[in-house]
This record gives C-alpha cells, sequence and structure tokens, in this order.
C-alpha cells in the first residue's frame, strides 16, 4: 500500500504494480447514520464536497472539467435501436491503448458513454478482440497517428486494427471544419457536461478516474492518465458517422442476421 500527497494528483496513480491507492468516502464509515452523513455533506461548500467526502482532489482552477460527478453520471440504461453509435480509440503501448463506446441520442443531442476498454502492452489483436463484441459494424473513430506505419510489417497502425475486423473510418478524426485540436475537443465536451448533454454510466470508474485528475500545468493540458477521454474526445469529434445498428435482414423464410457493415 502507498501513501499519497493528495494536493499533487499525479501521486494519486499508484507508480508501482506493486503498490496501490485506497480513497476512502463518507460511504466508508460505517458509524455515520444516514442523518449524520447529510449533515456533514450541508456543512461543506459545494465546490469543497467531493474532495472532503470521496477523496477526490481538489485541483482548483487547474482542473480542465470543474463539474461535479452527479451532474454527468447515470445509471446504465438500454441502448433505443435509434441512438447512433461509434467508438473512439486511442493508440498507445507504453501508456495504455484505450476505446470508448459513445451513443448519441440525436434528438436530445445528448452524448452517452457506455462501455470503455484500456490495456497498455498489447497488441491490435488483442484490443480489437475486447472490442468487436461491442459491434463490428459500429465505426471506430481514429487519432492521427493511426497513419503511423509499423517498422516490421510497413502497416499502417488503422489498417492493422482494420484488418482484426474493427470498422475504422477511413480518416482520422477532425472536427466538421477539418480541424483537430485538443483545446477546442475539450471545450466542446466541458460545454457538453455543463449543459447536460454528456452522460457517463456510473460504473466506468476507469473513466472517472481520469476525468478526476484531468488538469493543468501552467496553463496547458497535462497529457498524463487520459486515454479514455481522449478516446471519447476523438469519438465525440467524429460523431456525424456514428450509426445506427442495422436492422436483420430476412432471406426467404430465414434470419439472416444483421446487415454487414462490409456490404
Amino acid at each position: 500500500m502507498s501513501f499519497t500527497d493528495s494536493s499533487n494528483p499525479t501521486t494519486l496513480q499508484p507508480q508501482h504494480k506493486d503498490r496501490i491507492v485506497i480513497q476512502a468516502t463518507i460511504d466508508d464509515a460505517p458509524h455515520f447514520s444516514p442523518a449524520d452523513k447529510q449533515r456533514l455533506i450541508d456543512s461543506y461548500p459545494a465546490h469543497e464536497r467531493e474532495a472532503r467526502l470521496k477523496g477526490i482532489p481538489s485541483l482548483g482552477s487547474g482542473r480542465i472539467f470543474p463539474i461535479t460527478e452527479e451532474t454527468i453520471l447515470i445509471d446504465p440504461v438500454p441502448i433505443p435501436s435509434y441512438w447512433a453509435q461509434i467508438i473512439g480509440t486511442d493508440f498507445g503501448w507504453d501508456h495504455p491503448f484505450a476505446a470508448a463506446h459513445l451513443a448519441w441520442d440525436r434528438d436530445a443531442d445528448i452524448v452517452y458513454v457506455t462501455k470503455t476498454y484500456r490495456q497498455r502492452e498489447a497488441t491490435p489483436v488483442i484490443h480489437a478482440a475486447a472490442i468487436r463484441p461491442w459491434g463490428g459494424w459500429i465505426p471506430c473513430a481514429w487519432p492521427h497517428d493511426g497513419l503511423q506505419h509499423d517498422k516490421g510489417s510497413g502497416e499502417a497502425l488503422a489498417d492493422q486494427y482494420r484488418a482484426q475486423g474493427l470498422n475504422m473510418l477511413q480518416e482520422r478524426a477532425t472536427f466538421d471544419d477539418g480541424g483537430f485540436g485538443v483545446e477546442a475537443g475539450v471545450a466542446d465536451m466541458l460545454d457538453r457536461m455543463q449543459t447536460g448533454r454528456w452522460k457517463v454510466f456510473r460504473h466506468l470508474m476507469d473513466w472517472l478516474q481520469e476525468f478526476r485528475l484531468y488538469h493543468r500545468k501552467d496553463g496547458r493540458i497535462v497529457k498524463e492518465r487520459d486515454d479514455l477521454l481522449s478516446a471519447s474526445r476523438y469519438g465525440l469529434m467524429m460523431k456525424r458517422f456514428a450509426e445506427t445498428e442495422p436492422k436483420p435482414r430476412a432471406v426467404g423464410n430465414a434470419y439472416a442476421g444483421p446487415q454487414s457493415w462490409m456490404t
């Protein structure tokens, strides 16, 4: 077990495989009655509650998403067939490869983060096998480094995942106007959070872990431990390519299964 300095958000991440970080919350204090807990909650200013009650670091002006978790968290819900879906990916080896499944309710313009995957030091074969069950027809957005070629095979990284059965989009993630700036993507996510148009399924603790620690230093975004947030951002950037689940097609009286995204 390691003890950490809560004033430094990076120390809240285990730096070694033999160490673990434990955060205690008010719900881990069995000697508090529900009334006692509510009195404590009411006694703290709103901007201090997550730090005092949940052990979530207070990053002050450096926090990129100054949003309380309850603003964006919801219990998992079934995804209606008319919601468009897309997967955002962020490539990595030393830092984790990450994927985030987004469902977009076009009518209300609300984006839901419904599934996540994060794994370091694994090949495209492993990552693709983990993501394919989400739906092989779902388009996958990817960043600019997907154009890089593998030194051994000479094959572009995005093509390696395409060969493993993922529906990789033809072009790297960009906004409608062709831009791809990180700040613009972060601003879009924050605007959605503040207006109730960005929701995250409550059980996705790996996504929340990154959300809690995402911060700036000297005005610049710290690009560490942000893999799922980056994957989410790429998916959001390319939501114009999100698709609804194909309807099953019948051949004679036989069920032929969903139409392939390859056709």
